[in-house]
């Protein structure tokens, strides 16, 4: 079974509730650009894995690793070197418009 085997794959919703123990507000509507292909997606559009020692946000684009997310007793790990730009709604903004139906969640950087 690879790294990115369907069976293991949630979407990035999953990833809301142990990001809430670091981030003080909802990490679905913030959007990731990859550092990788340059996709820009909500985080909650993204591919998680959330069966391994961390908390692992693949982009859908390319596959690779956005986010890694680890907890333990004594200390909470987010490492974000996959991501180009975290870009994370103000909570007193007010909610961004509904995303159009005919575009794709993943859209091309340039």
């Amino acid at each position: 079974m690879g790294p990115t085997s369907p069976d293991r794959r949630l979407d990035g919703n999953a990833a809301a509730g142990p990001l809430s123990e670091l981030f003080a507000v909802d990490l679905t509507t913030a959007t990731a650009t990859c550092g990788h292909c340059g996709g820009t997606a909500a985080l909650a559009a993204h591919d998680v894995y959330a069966d391994a020692p961390a908390l692992v946000v693949r982009c859908r684009g390319c596959t690779e690793v956005v986010l890694r997310f680890a907890a333990d007793a004594r200390t909470l790990r987010v490492d974000l070197s996959g991501a180009r730009l975290l870009v994370v709604p103000h909570p007193g903004a007010p909610a961004p418009a509904p995303p159009d139906p005919a575009s794709s969640d993943v859209t091309r950087g340039t």
